[in-house]
């Protein structure tokens, strides 16, 4: 795993206007997949007090949406990175690649992701860094395709991740059969409709029991997402799974992302510090 040099870190503190005192520490990193045979890059983000032979810190994984990557939130969720020292957790956010939804896409072996983000990154993730190296200390969240991302992965993958959350999330692709370039990674809705029905989260349900899987879920009342986060909602309590819903006014943007971003930190902690005796 290859480190930014102090140099560099330096720069980035000064574009992103990051105060130089006490702030969280920023890292570019480069991963490698072995799924995919290629270097990935992510930003790692730990608190001022981070010390690799100090308290092991639990993980939050932030997902960025279509058409950004792992620099996204940095770029327009400017400031953001508190959160690290708010909250004493270590920050990671990988990169999707642009639209791969998170997905291990069944037309093309170059869009792995899933097993990306759920298992090769982790992995190196606790051999670099002083974490908490089981469920109980990794907590997974992200925007729209992030949303989306998370909790498909958390639930996929209840051994990896104790938390999840989602903003804004595409939480239901099927009433999107001709966005985003899904069909790039599925084949087309009409043409390959069991692909779509394994790979959106609404049809992972069934693999939740109660208080299996910590969620918070948040979307705006203007979203265009909204109608397919409410389903989720009510789906959930039909099935009588608990999660934190948010809805509020709000659209899918920056602004919105921001504020529900302080929500589903605090939720993270709390889940963290509920569990902090099994660790």
């Amino acid at each position: 795993m290859t480190l930014r040099s102090t140099f560099s870190l330096t720069l980035l503190l000064i574009f992103f206007n990051i105060p130089f005192g006490k702030t969280a520490q920023i890292d570019t990193i480069t991963t490698y997949s072995k799924a995919m045979k290629k270097e990935i890059k992510a930003v790692v983000i730990t608190p001022d007090s981070y010390n690799k032979k100090g308290p092991k810190l639990p993980v939050v994984y932030l997902l960025h949406g279509y058409s950004d990557r792992y620099d996204g939130w940095l770029k327009k969720g400017k400031g953001f990175e508190i959160a690290a020292d708010t909250h004493q957790i270590i920050i990671v956010c990988p990169d999707g690649n642009v639209s791969s939804w998170y997905w291990d896409s069944p037309v093309d072996p170059e869009w792995q992701y899933e097993t990306y983000v759920s298992l090769e990154l982790p992995a190196q993730i606790d051999q670099h860094y002083n974490t908490i190296p089981k469920r109980e200390g990794r907590a997974i969240t992200g925007l729209s395709m992030g949303g989306h991302g998370a909790l498909f992965l958390a639930i996929r993958h209840q051994d990896v991740f104790g938390a999840a959350g989602s903003m804004s999330g595409g939480v239901d692709i099927r009433p999107f059969p001709k966005n985003w370039e899904m069909s790039k990674k599925l084949g087309t809705y009409a043409e390959n409709p069991s692909r779509w029905e394994q790979h959106t989260v609404m049809n992972q349900l069934h693999l939740l029991v109660p208080n299996g899987l910590a969620l918070i879920i948040d979307c705006g009342v203007d979203d265009f997402f909204f109608a397919v986060n409410e389903k989720l909602h009510q789906e959930l309590r039909y099935r009588n799974i608990p999660h934190d819903y948010i809805s509020r006014p709000g659209s899918h943007t920056w602004p919105y992302w921001k504020n529900a971003l302080q929500y589903q930190m605090l939720f993270m902690r709390n889940y963290f510090d509920q569990h902090s005796q099994s660790q």
